[in-house]
């Protein structure tokens, strides 16, 4: 069974319609990403997947329950946990404080083996545990909200371009430990314009065309399609 199952969304703002019926999926153990130019719709996928935008029709199934709709605690209570584009951290809080933020839904006893889980992948979140936030550098933060968001334990980690503004050695990481998180059980949804580098790391994968799927592929097969290659991959 699929994790997540989206059928025929569609999402719109005001007299826009930015989704036009995006089908997809993610399978138990997969890295999934969503390729395609800026305005193709992937931001606004994750944000109607995550309960911030509430879609006009069409439904998300997530681990067998209807979630179409869903309010976006009751999502992330759910187990689908987005990291934002553009990191978007609590600028005034401290480290350690942000990454509590990202277990607020819980009320188990495990929260600090996840925080300590969060320090082997981020080391140097541990390093600045008590510095705000807002003095880290991009990325820092970056990790920050990643490491946020797998303090909720996710069943679902949707990334949404967690390389952004990098320097290539940090996008190196970036990546690797992606590939990490997905290897220890948590499937991923990854946004990313550095399409070249989410194929590399990704099983399978969609191009969204102006707000529609216009392909579907394994990473492998969608690499080596030419229309990809010139229009993505840059040749």
């Amino acid at each position: 069974m699929p994790v997540l199952e989206v059928h025929n969304l569609v999402t719109r703002y005001g007299a826009i319609t930015a989704l036009k019926g995006v089908s997809l999926r993610v399978e138990e153990g997969e890295i999934v990403t969503l390729i395609g130019a800026n305005g193709a719709g992937k931001t606004t996928l994750l944000r109607t997947l995550s309960g911030v935008l509430k879609p006009t029709s069409g439904t998300v199934r997530f681990a067998g329950k209807d979630i179409t709709g869903r309010r976006a605690d009751q999502i992330v209570r759910e187990g689908v946990v987005q990291s934002p584009e553009g990191r978007l951290v609590f600028r005034a809080m401290s480290v350690k404080e942000n990454l509590e933020m990202g277990a607020y839904t819980r009320s188990d006893s495990d929260i600090g083996k996840d925080m300590e889980r969060v320090f082997r992948l981020f080391p140097r979140l541990k390093e600045r545990i008590g510095q705000s936030a807002g003095t880290l550098s991009g990325g820092e933060q970056q990790m920050l909200a990643m490491g946020r968001a797998l303090m909720a334990r996710p069943k679902l980690l949707m990334l949404d371009e967690p390389s952004l503004g990098l320097a290539p050695v940090l996008v190196r990481d970036i990546f690797r430990i992606i590939v990490e998180i997905n290897a220890a059980g948590t499937p991923v949804l990854l946004v990313e314009q550095n399409a070249r580098q989410a194929l590399k790391i990704a099983h399978r994968g969609y191009v969204l065309q102006t707000g529609q799927v216009a392909l579907e592929d394994t990473a492998e097969a969608l690499s080596n399609n030419e229309t990809v290659r010139r229009a993505y991959l840059g040749g």
